[in-house]
């Protein structure tokens, strides 16, 4: 558990140094689309110590799918939630998303659909990899029994 604790932190530090480059990225898609000229000292550092925080969950929590003995369907669970929390955690407290029922509802709506499609993506190239890899192993078998 403590190699696992300290992976997380690793992961997590490294991506850490994202936020920031993250940030600038969004505010400056905010000052074309949105019209958003200035930003107060206040805001500037709530989402930089935002986006820190939320780069550095995201990039520790893939760590979570090196638990052996944590069934896959529940370490994409664990995963999962943690990052939609942390995402609408984030665009609440920078205000990029309005409190409301609808406004979450679409935003929880978004993130589900980004997340099977990318977890669909994921499945499809393992899958594939795999396929080879068993296509080969069949192969050389066959060659040694041969």
């Amino acid at each position: 558990m403590k190699r696992v604790i300290l992976d997380f932190l690793r992961r997590g530090s490294i991506a850490c140094g994202l936020g920031p480059i993250i940030l600038a990225i969004v505010y400056l898609i905010l000052q074309k689309q949105a019209g958003v000229e200035t930003l107060t000292v206040n805001q500037l550092c709530v989402g930089i110590f935002s986006l820190s925080a939320l780069a550095f969950i995201a990039g520790g929590m893939n760590v979570i799918y090196q638990i052996e003995r944590l069934p896959l369907m529940v370490a994409i669970l664990i995963h999962g939630s943690i990052l939609y929390v942390s995402y609408l955690a984030t665009y609440l407290l920078n205000g990029w998303l309005e409190g409301g029922v609808m406004p979450i509802l679409v935003f929880t709506g978004i993130f589900v659909l980004g997340y099977l499609i990318i977890w669909s993506i994921i499945y499809s190239i393992i899958k594939k990899r795999t396929e080879n890899l068993n296509e080969i192993l069949k192969k050389k078998q066959q060659i040694e029994v041969g």
